[in-house]
């Protein structure tokens, strides 16, 4: 791995606008529309529901497009993350995957009601979410960039949490603009348009708060040229990284493994909460959307409060506490049939996802530099795509072994309690890496 030049990291940090950190915030509050909208309570329950002839067969082919797409994002991801470290445009490249994201969720207008669309909507949706994923990326290793290590629990919690009040506003436009009654916007139900027209208010939706960002997002440093990219070249870098993650940071790499299993776990509470609301527990439409929004409102304010625990008592404790009590609740689903048991308790395992999501990038964030963070958070999304096939694969075949779509939830306890056993002897520091670039925000 080589280091950016020499006059680059002599600069003194430079300081960073709120508006910057704001902007932030909002890329996260308008990329939520995909995750809470489109992804796990209202298009994907369309598909499940109203495209699929069966919902135990749209459920299945909505997991397999998943998993597909978490295979894909595990071969790109390294050549993306590597082209990233020499072309030092992250705002590009952000730029580029967002755009991406967007167009996918735009093409779902064209999911018709009909279940020769059914693997059309999946594979776009799986497309969004890899796009989505991407576009992380090159998100994540921002945070270095705007805030300080005595910051980063709360900068990170205040966008998760924003995110999920930016869920909450779009499934409230979604409920009453185009469900409830046919939506009060008056749009046509022929063919279901009403609902399909929610993909195209995502993808605006993404598209208006998304843009901030691409403009004000601080450039990285520039860093020595290498020579001309190309694919061979990132998976030996690749190895390269991963020998010294090997002989040189041993925690890094336990931490690497850990979160790819955990995280494979929370993708899947969020991607089949809808679907299993809906083929389980009978939940309509309207249904999934009223718990959607409670668990996203529930979400926010947890996510936000753990991102001050976060930095007063560190990341580790953060996550072991959450994920404990996610298999715990989790259990307790599985064991009952009853729809006041799934909102009880579905409601206290989203006050959870959020507060480990946001503690684990902090504490990658308290491992890297501001030079290494691009790379960092690459390998921090190769590592979880590498898996990420798991917890979807182990939902369908308990599916489709046991008819039962409840069961399928005991498939994602298993990957979040083998994540939380890998990380249990893991020890992470409370500080980070000394770092020329770290910035401060004004005021």
């Amino acid at each position: 791995m080589t280091s950016p030049h020499l006059d680059a990291r002599a600069r003194p940090p430079q300081p960073v606008p709120p508006k910057v950190v704001r902007a932030w915030g909002l890329w996260d509050f308008g990329q939520q529309a995909f995750n809470t909208v489109i992804l796990t309570f209202v298009f994907s329950v369309y598909l499940t529901d109203a495209v699929a002839s069966d919902p135990t067969r749209g459920a299945a082919v909505f997991s397999n497009a998943q998993a597909w797409a978490g295979l894909v994002m595990a071969l790109l991801a390294p050549a993306l993350g590597s082209w990233g470290d020499r072309v030092r445009n992250s705002r590009l490249l952000l730029a580029i995957t967002t755009a991406a994201t967007i167009a996918c969720m735009a093409l779902l207008w064209f999911t018709r009601p009909e279940d020769s669309f059914l693997v059309y909507g999946a594979v776009l949706v799986a497309a969004a979410g890899l796009f989505s994923e991407l576009a992380g990326v090159f998100y994540n290793a921002i945070l270095l960039r705007i805030s300080t290590p005595a910051t980063y629990g709360r900068i990170s919690g205040f966008a998760w949490g924003l995110g999920y009040l930016g869920g909450v506003l779009a499934l409230v436009i979604t409920l009453f603009g185009f469900v409830l009654d046919d939506g009060l916007l008056g749009l046509p139900t022929e063919n279901m348009a009403n609902m399909r027209a929610i993909a195209l208010l995502c993808a605006g939706w993404f598209l208006v708060f998304g843009l901030p960002l691409l403009v004000l997002a601080p450039k990285d440093l520039p860093r020595e040229d290498e020579g001309r990219f190309n694919l061979a070249m990132a998976y030996r870098e690749l190895a390269r990284r991963v020998a010294h993650l090997w002989r040189n940071e041993r925690r890094l790499l336990h931490f690497f493994v850990a979160a790819a299993v955990y995280r494979d776990g929370l993708s899947a509470v969020f991607a089949f909460a809808g679907v299993l609301a809906a083929s389980a527990y009978g939940f309509s439409t309207e249904e999934v959307i009223y718990f959607g929004l409670a668990a996203n409102l529930i979400a926010g304010v947890s996510t936000w409060l753990a991102g001050r625990a976060d930095d007063r008592f560190g990341p580790r404790a953060v996550i072991i506490t959450c994920l404990v009590a996610m298999v715990a609740l989790g259990s307790v689903i599985a064991a009952s049939g009853a729809p006041l048991v799934f909102w009880i308790c579905g409601m206290a395992i989203a006050a959870l996802v959020g507060p480990v999501q946001s503690a684990s990038r902090s504490a990658l964030a308290r491992r890297s530099t501001a030079e290494q963070a691009g790379e960092n958070f690459g390998l921090y999304a190769t590592s979880g795509r590498a898996i990420s096939f798991l917890a979807p694969a182990l939902y369908t075949t308990l599916v489709r072994a046991t008819d039962n779509p409840r069961m399928g939830i005991l498939g994602i306890l298993a990957v979040l309690l083998a994540g939380l056993l890998v990380f249990l002897p893991l020890r992470l520091p409370r500080t980070t890496p000394a770092s020329p670039t770290t910035p401060h925000v004004t005021d």
